[in-house]
Order: structure tokens, then sequence, then C-alpha cells
């Protein structure tokens, strides 16, 4: 998992450990098909096509996880819970989110110590946009 960089012992990034941009790919687009299907979620995204918003996850979990920066790039700091705000998110709606990144998440296959690693961080993040009390 190490390769030698000019002489140093570098680490792998988590995003290039799990596969890169095609396992986030497969990862979002699997969510985004779930959130298509699922009423209460789908009222969040008030965009016809649910392209940009597939977009824009996948390249904040590509940056988050130590792959380019292009998300910053075009939207600038994330903000995460800024952009969420005008939105109500519920304990419904969380439980909802983290329901079709479970599927998202376990067809992805990833080894064990991976799935946990990234699996920690989205219930964490699912709780950290909570905004409105049950």
């Amino acid at each position: 998992m190490n390769e030698i960089r000019r002489g140093t012992l570098q680490e792998q990034t988590f995003y290039e450990q799990v596969g890169g941009e095609e396992t986030f790919r497969r990862l979002v687009h699997r969510f985004y098909e779930g959130v298509a299907e699922d009423a209460e979620l789908r009222a969040m995204y008030p965009e016809e096509d649910l392209g940009p918003a597939e977009e824009r996850l996948r390249l904040f979990l590509i940056q988050y996880w130590g792959g380019p920066t292009t998300y910053s790039e075009r939207r600038g700091h994330p903000r995460l819970r800024m952009r969420h705000a005008p939105f109500t998110v519920d304990r419904a709606a969380h439980d909802a989110w983290l329901r079709h990144m479970r599927v998202a998440v376990d067809d992805l296959g990833l080894a064990p110590e991976h799935e946990q690693t990234l699996w920690n961080y989205l219930t964490y993040a699912a709780a950290s946009m909570i905004n409105t009390p049950d």
C-alpha cells in the first residue's frame, strides 16, 4: 500500500486505498438511485435532474478522502451545514439518507476496515446535518 516517492515513504490516501474516483462514482451513483425513488428525500432536491447533486457529492467525497480538490476549486469551502440550511433535515431525513447510503456502501464490497472507516464518517456527517428537532 505504500510507495516510494523522491526517496520518502508516502502513505496512500484513503481515496487511493479504496480504488479512487471509480469507487466514489459507484457509491454516489448507487446512493442517488435510492434517493430518486424516495419521495421524502427527493423533495430536498429542487433540480429536476439529480445529476448535478450527484456530481457535487461525488466531488466532495473524493476531496474529503484525499483525491483531487475539484470540489473546492468549483464551489469554494464545503460549508455543509450552511448549504443544507434551506432544507428540513430531521431524524427521518437522516435515517432515510443513511438507509440509501448503507445500500450504496454495501454494494462497493470494500475491505472491512475501509467499509467501517467510510461508514463512521457517513454516520457522523448525517448526524451533523440535522437542523430540525423531531
